[in-house]
C-alpha cells in the first residue's frame, strides 16, 4: 500500500558489509535550539495511513497538544493531522525564568553524551514526542504502528515564509485527493477518463 520507501544509498562495501550513509537532513552548521520557527513534517512508517485509525490519530492529537507542558520554550503554531503524515509549526523561543535543574557538561569521553541531543532543541522535542505516540499506541494494542526514521524541517526565515507554509498546512487537507503521498490518489487521467 502506498509509495515504496527510496532505497537506501550504499557507501564503502568491506569485508562483505554495508555501510548505509545517513544523509542528514539538517541545515549544516545550524543551532536548532535557538528562538526561531521551524515547519516539521513527520511521516508514518512506509507512509501507510496509520492516521486513519482514529484511537491513533487521537493519540497523536493529545501528544501533539501536550507538547508546550513538557518543553516551556516551545509554542505551537498550525498544524495538520494527515492520514500518514503530520505537518506543524514549532516554535521555539528564548528561554525564560529561571532554570530548576543544574547544568550539566558533556563528557567528550561517552558516546551517549555526544550523540544526546541538547534539551529544548528542536530535535529533542520532536524525539520526545514520536516516542511518547509510539508508547501510547503499543499500549493501546497499536503494535504495527511506526515512524519513518527522522523527520522532515525548514527553517522559517521571515513573515513570508511563515504565512506561505500557514497557508500550506490549511490547504493540506483540501489537496489530499491528488498529493503523491495518498495511495488513493486521483489524477488527472483517471478525472479526464470517467
Amino acid at each position: 500500500m502506498g509509495r515504496p520507501p527510496n532505497p537506501p544509498r550504499i557507501g564503502n562495501m568491506t569485508n562483505n558489509t554495508i555501510k548505509r550513509e545517513r544523509r542528514s537532513l539538517r541545515l549544516k552548521g545550524y543551532d536548532y535550539s535557538q528562538a526561531g520557527a521551524y515547519f516539521v513534517t513527520l511521516c508514518t512508517r512506509d507512509r501507510l495511513p496509520f492516521f486513519e485509525e482514529e484511537t491513533i490519530r487521537t493519540i497523536v492529537e493529545r501528544c501533539w497538544l501536550e507538547i508546550p507542558n513538557h518543553f516551556p520554550v516551545v509554542e505551537l503554531g498550525e498544524w495538520v493531522i494527515m492520514p500518514n503524515h503530520l505537518h506543524g509549526i514549532v516554535v521555539i523561543e528564548q528561554c525564560r525564568g529561571v532554570q530548576l535543574n543544574a547544568p550539566t557538561t558533556r563528557n567528550r569521553n561517552s558516546t551517549h553524551s555526544s550523540i544526546s541531543p541538547y534539551r529544548n532543541t528542536l530535535a529533542t522535542t520532536v524525539r520526545t514526542f514520536k516516542a511518547a505516540v509510539t508508547t501510547l499506541c503499543r499500549r493501546a494494542r497499536h503494535d504495527r504502528f511506526g515512524w519513518q526514521r527522522n523527520y522532515y524541517e525548514h527553517v522559517i526565515r521571515n513573515e513570508d515564509d511563515l504565512n506561505q507554509i500557514r497557508q500550506y498546512i490549511l490547504d493540506n487537507p483540501v489537496q489530499w485527493d491528488s498529493d503523491e503521498e495518498n495511495p488513493d490518489r486521483k489524477t488527472d487521467d483517471a478525472r479526464t477518463a470517467r
